[in-house]
């Protein structure tokens, strides 16, 4: 037998353990609203909701910083590493949770059928990419440490915090079956980003903290190398399959009707979700890569440069002695005589 035949869709034992001890307490279910995507009845599931929200985001951050001009920062120690391992455990809890859920689903169907098939926008993965939106603002807590530490507001920070909660959104709301990718990636990412600020605000030295964007970045190409397979095959499979005939092109309709019953597209299938989204996803992350690229050669290259340029400066004085007295060796660059250091000329 297939050593993962016994691994069946449905629940994980996660799952099931979770769901069993939340009956044991006789704790009520949660209203539908929170475990089913329902535009206008779950939380923050409108656009106007979702702009009020990050607006709300970008007021508090950007009055905060002016605010606190004037005053000490504050040190927030432990409401840091509280707020930090919180999201430690709720990432690793949350990519357990879907981890179970996708696994079979691939071993069963495969690849393509796991990131484009409607049937894999499953139920319980609503519920759970429903959780990790709701960590997205959550995760907007960050910023207010920054403000009340009195740290810089970076653009990439304040950016990738506020889009992210957006593409969440967009996704959710678009219905894409490829997002498991893109949320189990980040998720696991974000349970090392987040040990790392909890250990560091204690005051560990962390010697990978490099690694961790070097990781950010790989899971970035990962994720635009599926997301835009996935997007292919959508947009292909619906121009070849002449679903288009409404939209607005150079050409009239009936002239897209040919053209689209008489060109062949590679395509394997369609991919579930909406072409906004679709498109939303694409353009967002791929701006991300390129931030995060550059945030690493700003932030590692550049100073690597700078201290060999400085090592290389030194080693170039050092070699240049012109003469020595009985206690001092003096050397001359560029700018003059340089007393290096002291000596004991007695025998």
């Amino acid at each position: 037998m297939f050593p993962f035949d016994a691994w069946t869709p449905g629940p994980g034992p996660l799952y099931t353990a979770l769901t069993t001890s939340w009956a044991a307490l006789n704790l009520p279910n949660p209203p539908h609203w929170l475990t089913t995507w329902v535009p206008g009845e779950s939380p923050l599931s409108t656009q106007k909701a979702v702009v009020a929200a990050i607006g709300t985001y970008l007021l508090i951050i950007f009055g905060g910083r002016e605010i606190m001009k004037n005053r000490p920062a504050l040190k927030l120690q432990i409401p840091f590493q509280i707020h930090n391992v919180y999201l430690t455990l709720g990432s690793g809890l949350l990519l357990a949770l879907m981890l179970e859920e996708i696994i079979p689903m691939y071993l069963r169907h495969g690849f393509f059928f796991s990131i484009c098939n409607g049937q894999a926008f499953t139920p319980r993965l609503v519920t759970f990419y429903m959780v990790n939106y709701y960590f997205k603002y959550v995760e907007l807590i960050d910023t207010v440490f920054l403000v009340l530490k009195k740290k810089p507001l970076a653009f990439l920070h304040v950016f990738h915090h506020a889009a992210t909660a957006i593409l969440c959104y967009t996704q959710l709301e678009g219905e894409t079956s490829v997002q498991w990718v893109v949320i189990t990636l980040n998720l696991l990412v974000h349970v090392i980003m987040y040990y790392y600020y909890y250990a560091t605000a204690g005051g560990a030295k962390i010697w990978w903290k490099k690694y961790l964007t070097s990781l950010q970045i790989s899971q970035f190409v990962i994720d635009l190398f599926i997301v835009f397979f996935a997007s292919t095959y959508l947009f292909s499979h619906r121009y070849t399959h002449n679903q288009y005939p409404n939209l607005y092109f150079p050409i009239s309709p009936s002239t897209y009707s040919h053209m689209a019953a008489k060109t062949s597209l590679p395509t394997v299938g369609d991919c579930a979700g909406s072409e906004g989204a679709a498109l939303f996803g694409c353009g967002l992350l791929s701006s991300y890569l390129f931030l995060f690229i550059a945030f690493y050669k700003a932030t590692y290259k550049k100073a690597a440069a700078k201290a060999k340029q400085a090592k290389d400066k030194a080693t170039a004085v050092a070699a240049e002695v012109v003469g020595s007295s009985k206690s001092k060796v003096v050397v001359q660059n560029k700018r003059g005589t340089v007393v290096v250091t002291e000596v004991d000329d007695r025998p």
